[in-house]
């Protein structure tokens, strides 16, 4: 691998075939990615390699997708100073304290407590209290 790709920190190049189904739907999908890494094969085998890919997914299936998908972060037009920031970490603590309720659908929390504001209220003057 050394000599093969002029990138000096590169140590090994992988394939992952990948096939999942929605849950919304039921659609399948399938897809190639590539990946380098700096990790020789030493230090990552091809399982740890794919241990790695897992737990950078589920951070972003558990956190960023629900940010841009339920939270909508992603369609925010807070451009300005720091709004953008404190708007990630009230999203932040928003799906933490859901999460600290034992709730695993973030929308269906949402819309409770979009139903119940003093629920809303009590849960952030008590929980952080």
């Amino acid at each position: 691998m050394k000599g093969y790709l002029d990138w000096p920190a590169a140590e090994q190049v992988f394939k992952l075939e990948r096939r999942f189904k929605r849950t919304a739907d039921g659609k399948r999908t399938q897809e190639v990615v590539y990946g380098v890494t700096s990790l020789t094969t030493q230090e990552a085998s091809p399982a740890r390699l794919l241990e790695l890919i897992r737990s950078h997914w589920g951070i972003e299936n558990g956190l960023h997708y629900r940010r841009d998908e339920t939270l909508r972060e992603d369609w925010c037009q807070l451009k300005c100073g720091q709004a953008p920031r404190a708007m990630a970490v009230i999203n932040n603590l928003i799906v933490g304290l859901v999460l600290c309720l034992g709730h695993t659908n973030l929308a269906a929390a949402r819309r409770y407590f979009d139903a119940h504001p003093h629920a809303a209220q009590h849960l952030v003057l008590h929980r952080l209290a």
